[in-house]
């Protein structure tokens, strides 16, 4: 007994310390746990911060039809493209998840480069080639295989910058004819061919020269986000900063997803342009280098547009290129979807034949940036916002056209529109009774006897009545037998702006924040 009564101290002592060490575990491993879950939040708080969103948002209408295409089990050939940045893989990736996929993507490299990267990608989806590390003989056998597959299981073959692969192996378009014509009929195949060289698509993929002329069973052409669907990607920014926004970055999903909407437009300006390691501050100068071979004669032409210098002979003498060279640089910015040509609304090309930047970005950072480089090198954004501050009026008329057309397109697609226009547009020339050139911000027609002018303006000053009488007077110069006129205005109208407004029936004054 005594031995046993000895023992028991000894041994409750040792459940106590084993106690204590079992409590301090658990308190070990409650307090990772927590730390663990700070963790995390503070990572989707970052997230939030920065103002990426990795849902997918928009295209909806795109994904709604492609997945109507694949459902179809036949052979399909859908082409998309569009400039670089726009979202064009985004939504492809939408498209194929959950599908089985063959996804290669071109290099700007050589046919053998590009060879063994599509065998790579054919052999990690086929179960017998998964261990090989060499590559099929030829474009011809490593295209086939896939046909092949396709012809007893639905699978999506994705080939996107297709015309890298293209410009290294230029018959590989004839080899897709041959097996389209050779398999379609039997074949399971969705195949995307994807690129961001709009000429090329356009012309080498989809132009009746092209080996795949008539091949293709729906087509993608991938435009930036209209203003009314970018309210979608934020919900804290006020209409105003918004269309700043918009302006800024032009609609282009990954400069939007930079733009983060608990800040301040100054913040998100000072942090994506204005700081020389942001991601911003060297996009166009990157993407030109990436497109262009000598970078520094389009990037001469593209400041020199966006500096005011429109007109083909301006361009030349503000970049002292002769007209030919000029011509050829403009065509392959055309291509990029960074600048367009205009000519005056129902006209057709003429000597008063415009260029203007249609890239938002492009359109913000020639402006504002190149004379500043200096002195954002030295960190001195606040010195440079307040500088370029003032000078956003200037620069958001053209935004807030663009945003004023979208606009009257969505009232057309409503039927609430005044007149149906089949197009719109812009529209100068002389004034013979003013004996001066004028200028409508948007005209349109419904190629009859009735068409419609805007003005719109981008001030912080109300638009008051002599801004409404010029608009009328401008319709004067066209022998329309209907004519309906419409004023934009960011700050709304003063009042006898609006008294002569209600004196005419085919007047309409739309405030901006009307038309959120």
């Amino acid at each position: 007994m005594g031995d046993h009564s000895s023992q028991m101290p000894l041994i409750l002592i040792r459940l106590r310390n084993l106690e204590e060490h079992l409590t301090k575990a658990c308190w070990l491993i409650i307090i990772n746990l927590i730390v663990i879950i700070l963790i995390i939040i503070n990572l989707i708080v970052v997230d939030c911060a920065l103002g990426v969103h990795k849902m997918f948002v928009g295209r909806t209408q795109e994904l709604a039809y492609l997945n109507e295409r694949f459902d179809v089990g036949k052979f399909e050939l859908a082409v998309m493209y569009g400039r670089r940045r726009v979202g064009k893989t985004t939504l492809i990736n939408e498209f194929i998840r959950g599908k089985d996929v063959i996804f290669y993507t071109g290099m700007e490299g050589n046919a053998k480069e590009n060879l063994e990267g599509l065998s790579k990608s054919i052999f990690s989806f086929v179960d017998e080639f998964k261990e090989s590390a060499g590559s099929l003989s030829s474009f011809e056998e490593a295209l086939e295989t896939v046909f092949r597959i396709s012809e007893t299981r639905r699978i999506t073959f994705v080939i996107d910058e297709y015309p890298y692969i293209a410009a290294s192996y230029g018959a590989i378009s004839s080899i897709l004819q041959t097996l389209i014509d050779k398999y379609k009929s039997k074949s399971k195949l969705f195949l995307i061919l994807c690129g961001s060289t709009i000429s090329f698509m356009e012309e080498q993929v989809l132009g009746y020269k092209s080996p795949l002329f008539g091949r293709r069973t729906c087509q993608f052409k991938i435009l930036p986000f209209e203003f009314f669907e970018v309210q979608s990607f934020f919900q804290k920014f006020d209409p105003i900063d918004l269309a700043v926004i918009y302006g800024i970055t032009g609609g282009i999903p990954l400069y939007m997803s930079l733009m983060n909407d608990n800040l301040t437009v100054r913040k998100n300006i000072e942090n994506n342009f204005l700081i020389p390691n942001a991601y911003l501050f060297d996009e166009p100068g990157n993407l030109i280098k990436q497109e262009c071979r000598n970078p520094a004669q389009y990037n001469s032409i593209i400041r020199a547009i966006a500096t005011g210098s429109s007109k083909m002979s301006e361009i030349c003498s503000k970049t002292g290129l002769d007209t030919a060279l000029t011509n050829s640089y403009l065509a392959k910015l055309i291509s990029l979807g960074i600048i367009k040509k205009e000519t005056p609304f129902g006209e057709k090309a003429t000597k008063k034949t415009i260029y203007r930047i249609t890239d938002g970005l492009f359109r913000f950072w020639y402006r504002f940036i190149p004379e500043n480089m200096t002195l954002i090198q030295r960190g001195l954004k606040n010195e440079i916002y307040n500088k370029i501050q003032p000078q956003f009026t200037g620069f958001m008329g053209l935004v807030f056209e663009d945003i004023c057309m979208q606009y009257l397109w969505k009232l057309r697609t409503q039927g609430d529109t005044k007149i149906e226009f089949s197009d719109l547009g812009r529209w100068w020339g002389n004034d013979p009774i003013n004996r001066r050139e004028a200028e409508i911000d948007i005209m349109g027609t419904d190629g009859t006897n009735a068409a419609l002018f805007c003005e719109c303006k981008w001030t912080n000053e109300k638009v008051d009545l002599p801004t409404l009488n010029a608009l009328l007077q401008k319709g004067n110069l066209f022998y329309y037998t209907e004519k309906h006129f419409y004023l934009f205005a960011k700050a709304g109208f003063t009042k006898g702006c609006q008294e002569e407004a209600k004196k005419h029936w085919n007047v309409s004054l739309v405030e901006f924040a009307e038309m959120i």
